[in-house]
């Protein structure tokens, strides 16, 4: 599926391209499934990479085999199973039957998961280890608050708190709430009550000691009130407003932009290998019923991922 052009789901189109063979260091995957991710949505309206090279093959999510490798490339052989989330500017991305990628990128799929469960976690997954394991360092016995707790990122951080040990509260709409509980989160409906007060309520007044926040702008903010002195935020979106009572209450912000690599999904693998934390899967369509995923990313709603089958 390449797009020519920016706009909504229609330019999404079918084409043929060139088969491209890999370089030294790295290696041709055959995609068997595709996540379908937000900010793919924003690339595809011309907001996250306005400056992005056109015609692109757009997509971060890849579970597949390996079919050949490039010169150097002696870690990984043709046959294995793999999964990654590619570079989005590669013009390579998972929305294709083959996809180039470096091999240091590129990691063994868990051995326990289908194409379709693989392909929900590389970007998804792995911002949400990055926030919660690595970035926040969330410790047994800690409380933990997310927001967007049902979303792709937000299902994956709550299910590695709770393996990490922690509490977890955790957003989401009247629909989702179900979802929340069964992931081992207290749900709180954001349309019903605030948040911070029920951060507050549950922690005897003295907040939280950690905040993934998936939102963005003046919740960034809001959530320095429901974390106590000394406590940590994580965010995967710009802030806004006054950053002011984070300093004053002496608090660490993370700023969350994924980098590509295989060593976090090699981290996360036996998580899910042995079954402490699973993929939420909303959906899976074929790769020409893509405009359709889009149209559920660009109505910001719903849990769990939208998988594209496509080998």
């Amino acid at each position: 599926m390449v797009i020519s052009e920016f706009g909504g789901p229609e330019v999404l189109e079918l084409r043929d391209v060139e088969r491209r063979s890999p370089g030294p260091g790295e290696v041709l995957v055959r995609v068997h499934a595709s996540g379908t991710n937000p900010v793919e949505a924003k690339i595809r309206q011309g907001v996250a990479i306005p400056g992005l090279p056109l015609p692109t093959v757009l997509g971060g999510d890849v579970s597949g085999v390996v079919e050949e490798v490039g010169d150097g490339v002696s870690d990984l052989d043709p046959g294995d199973e793999v999964y990654y989330t590619p570079e989005l500017t590669s013009g390579s991305g998972s929305y294709a039957e083959y996809a180039v990628a470096s091999a240091a990128i590129v990691a063994p799929k868990p051995a326990n998961l289908s194409h379709v469960e693989a392909a929900a976690i590389p970007l998804a997954g792995g911002t949400a280890w990055e926030a919660i394991v690595r970035r926040l360092a969330v410790r047994p016995g800690e409380t933990v608050l997310v927001h967007a707790g049902a979303g792709g990122v937000g299902s994956f951080a709550v299910q590695f708190a709770v393996a990490a040990g922690a509490r977890v509260l955790a957003t989401a709409g009247p629909d989702n709430q179900g979802l929340l509980r069964e992931l081992g989160a207290v749900p709180i409906d954001y349309t019903r009550a605030d948040p911070v007060e029920v951060a507050l309520e549950h922690t005897d007044g003295g907040g939280v000691d950690a905040v993934l926040d998936l939102l963005g702008g003046e919740n960034v903010v809001a959530s320095a009130t429901a974390t106590r002195p000394f406590g940590r935020i994580a965010t995967v979106l710009a802030p806004s407003g006054e950053l002011a009572p984070l300093y004053q209450r002496n608090q660490t912000l993370h700023g969350i932009m994924l980098t590509r690599e295989r060593e976090r999904l090699t981290e996360m693998a036996p998580l899910f290998e042995r079954g402490k934390v699973r993929s939420i899967v909303a959906d899976v369509l074929p790769l020409d019923d893509v405009r359709r995923a889009h149209e559920r990313l660009d109505s910001g709603h719903g849990a769990g991922k939208t998988i594209l089958r496509i080998g």
